[in-house]
């Protein structure tokens, strides 16, 4: 297996977020940390895992009972209702852990941190503290689009990762949702998915069932997408004075166009050079976030 790069994340945070959000490196530099009691923080509405590894969270309990947190918890004041308490900006797995392990208070370093703020400190933490599982890493990109306004480039910016690296880990969520999950519990990895993204819901189903039974690798999925596409050719009707450098463009339009929206594209080419553009958006927000960025005033209420 080929050992991972250390990933460059957090690239230009403060030319995008001026001075608001500390370098998650960083924080061991700041003030002595001061202590919070468990029952006083709260979980991070940006956190962007949706699950954590029972088995690492009993072992990092086990650790924490015996050495201690060595990390403070990042966390910030919370306002209204919920004055007095605090909300988790990075280090949920600790907090998780430091339960497990009885702890009645564990250290902490509090911050005025603005949501957009929070929502890419969050996002950064877990990628680099433990692999993130690239769906859930997609959503949290996903989010920094919609709820943020953020560019796709500057999206790429903050988490370290060139703009093509980020257009292919969001299309992951153009994926059927059975496959979704199969992704999030680890039963197929990303290059699985890629492959299976050439095809549509039903077949990605059976494909990615297929993958999984047989515990193919990346390149033998490559090929059995590969196998179902050329079979679906053989099967269906064929196209009317359409040939095959007519619909290597309009791919390659689609793939370009889905790249610059950061969502699926479908082009439908019908009779007189006529068809339909069709893009993709998952609620209002996506939606309007999509018409900010061409330009255009936001028509859609959320």
């Amino acid at each position: 297996m080929a050992t991972k790069k250390p990933k460059g994340l957090g690239r230009g945070l403060d030319a995008l977020l001026g001075e608001d959000i500390p370098a998650i490196d960083n924080l061991g530099k700041s003030p002595l940390p001061s202590t919070l009691k468990l029952g006083l923080m709260r979980a991070g509405k940006y956190q962007p895992r949706t699950r954590m590894d029972e088995g690492a969270l009993n072992e990092l309990a086990e650790s924490i009972r015996t050495q201690g947190i060595m990390q403070p918890i990042l966390v910030r004041p919370l306002a209204g209702k919920d004055a007095g308490k605090y909300e988790i900006i990075a280090g949920e797995r600790r907090f998780r852990a430091a339960q497990l392990a009885g702890l009645a208070e564990v250290p902490v370093l509090v911050r005025e941190v603005a949501d957009e703020s929070a929502a890419i400190m969050a996002l950064i933490e877990n990628i680099q503290r433990e692999d993130l599982n690239p769906l859930e890493e997609a959503h949290g990109v996903r989010r920094l689009l919609d709820e943020f306004g953020l560019t796709h480039e500057q999206a790429a910016q903050a988490i370290g990762r060139s703009r093509s690296a980020t257009s292919n880990l969001m299309r992951l969520l153009n994926l059927t949702g059975p496959v979704q999950t199969m992704l999030l519990a680890g039963d197929i990895d990303m290059g699985h998915a890629r492959a299976l993204l050439a095809t549509d819901s039903a077949t990605q189903i059976l494909l990615a069932n297929e993958v999984i039974a047989k515990r193919l690798s990346v390149r033998e999925t490559e090929k059995l997408v590969g196998r179902s596409i050329r079979e679906a050719e053989d099967k269906a009707p064929k196209p009317a004075r359409k040939s095959v450098a007519e619909s290597g463009d309009v791919k390659r339009m689609e793939e370009a166009l889905s790249d610059h929206l950061g969502t699926k594209v479908t082009l439908k080419i019908g009779a007189r050079n006529k068809g339909q553009l069709m893009i993709d958006f998952h609620g209002w927000e996506h939606l309007n976030s999509l018409l900010e960025r061409q330009g255009l005033s936001v028509v859609i209420e959320s």
